[in-house]
């Protein structure tokens, strides 16, 4: 048995179906579009006012250029502040008590009400500028939606000047209280930097006249002070002195040998005579009388007058060294005593020099700390009266001018936001059709798509009744024969 069945209805079908069922779709749009008529005419308009504002950061706090947002957060935390401000219950208040009750006011001798504030504040929007990121641009706008065009401008407006003038209090309580704690700040910092000096001048006059010393110490990385270079002198000269005792000593034991035997003196070193030139002298004329002594011996007898000559110089010579050789004596004793005088002097100097390095190292670390205190603190009382400096610069600016200017005035357009009353009207007439139609569709059985049988198949049933299709050559099955069929 071959079954079609049609799964779309035609136009016509529809017309048929929506004409023999009109009270089914005609009532439900009828009453729908009634209730949205009545709506379109007692509902009233809806204007929004648009002031335009623009938002600067203070001065002061610019690090690059005054007025200039050094961090689009700081932009974004400033406009979110306004928002609240413009939604906060003060502002709202004072703006309706500026502009007044509205025309269906329940109770104008007690406006503003609670319900009145909350109702503006959901109408209050602070939107960026079309196509811009909220807290990316300066200039923001402020949104206030009324039923009547004037009244929405008046509360932009009114809200507009409360928003500058809360925000500026809040400035300057926030400008007032930052300069009472930067001020104690000031204070703790002034008597923990006059506590450090304190302590720094009593290390100081303990040093006392080595305090210049004690600095050039902290300032110097290698520490090469004028008091360690005078040490190394003085140790210098102890070693100069020393060399000089021992060379004294040594001639001196050079010449008691020599008081009885000149020939040890002839013998003597010039290095121990290098500070007796005399002594070097005779010393050079023994040498030479001997020389020529010698030399007439060679070619004379020992009688020979002029041997006997030279013999005589010879021993004259001898005899002024012996002469000479005590008074060099008696100064070499003396040279002695002046040099271990010095040395005396100079090791007093040393220890006196020592004793100084030590006292200075041992407060050169009590020193350093403090020092290093005293600047730590002197740096955070400097930065404490900058801070402050730029909080009084606030808080007077405060008092003066404002951060947030408007541009232009309120603009509300010349038509109201949304659909007016005849789109609204004929959007109810609309939407009750469609819903009448719906209920027509769902509550009525849907026999135009009804499986359909050849003529053949009928004829060989078991006699029920049909009806034949002349027009298309088929015949429309009953229902009961439908469910045989299937």
């Amino acid at each position: 048995m071959h079954l079609t069945t049609a799964n779309v209805l035609s136009p016509k079908q529809v017309f048929d179906l929506l004409r023999n069922h009109v009270r089914l779709w005609l009532v439900p749009a009828v009453v729908i579009a009634g209730v949205v008529a009545v709506y379109a005419v007692f509902h009233s308009a809806t204007w929004e006012a648009s002031q335009a504002l623009m938002v600067r950061n203070e001065a002061a706090s610019a690090e690059k250029s005054p007025g200039k947002f050094n961090y689009p957060d700081e932009m974004k935390a400033v406009q979110e502040t306004i928002l609240e401000i413009a939604k906060s219950r003060s502002v709202l208040a004072a703006a309706l008590s500026e502009v007044g009750p509205s025309a269906d006011a329940d109770d104008p001798a007690a406006w503003p009400t609670d319900r009145d504030i909350d109702e503006i504040r959901k109408n209050i929007k602070l939107v960026p500028p079309k196509g811009a990121e909220y807290g990316k641009t300066e200039v923001f706008y402020l949104n206030v939606r009324s039923e009547e065009r004037d009244r929405s401008i008046a509360l932009n407006e009114a809200i507009s000047k409360q928003v500058q003038s809360q925000f500026q209090k809040i400035r300057d309580a926030k400008a007032n209280s930052m300069v009472e704690e930067l001020t104690k700040t000031v204070a703790l910092a002034a008597a923990d930097l006059d506590k450090s000096t304190t302590s720094l001048a009593a290390v100081e006059n303990r040093v006392g006249s080595d305090l210049g010393e004690l600095r050039s110490m902290q300032d110097m990385a290698a520490s090469d002070s004028a008091l360690r270079r005078s040490g190394e002198e003085i140790r210098t000269q102890l070693r100069e002195n020393s060399l000089a005792e021992k060379a004294n000593g040594e001639l001196l034991a050079v010449l008691a040998a020599a008081d009885g035997d000149a020939g040890r003196f002839v013998a003597t070193p010039n290095r121990l005579l290098e500070s007796h030139p005399s002594l070097r002298r005779l010393k050079d004329g023994l040498i030479d009388a001997q020389l020529r002594t010698s030399a007439l011996l060679g070619t004379m007898s020992a009688e020979h007058p002029k041997v006997l000559a030279a013999k005589e110089a010879e021993e004259e010579i001898g005899r002024n060294l012996h002469r000479e050789l005590d008074i060099a004596r008696r100064g070499i004793q003396v040279e002695l005593k002046v040099i271990a005088d010095r040395r005396s002097v100079l090791e007093d100097q040393l220890a006196k020099t020592n004793g100084r390095l030590s006292v200075l190292a041992s407060v050169r670390a009590e020193y350093a700390n403090k020092l290093t205190e005293t600047k730590s603190r002197a740096g955070l009382l400097e930065r404490a009266e900058q801070n402050l400096a730029e909080a009084r610069a606030a808080r007077a600016s405060a008092a003066v001018a404002s951060l947030i200017s408007r541009i232009d005035t309120p603009d509300a357009g010349i038509r109201p936001i949304g659909p007016g009353r005849l789109v609204i009207a004929l959007g109810g007439v609309l939407g009750g059709l469609l819903a009448g139609v719906g209920i027509v569709f769902l509550a009525v059985p849907m026999t135009a798509a009804e499986p359909v049988v050849s003529s053949e198949t009928v004829a060989g049933s078991n006699g029920s009744a049909n009806r034949f299709n002349g027009a298309n050559g088929h015949f429309t099955v009953t229902r009961a024969l439908r469910k045989v069929a299937n």
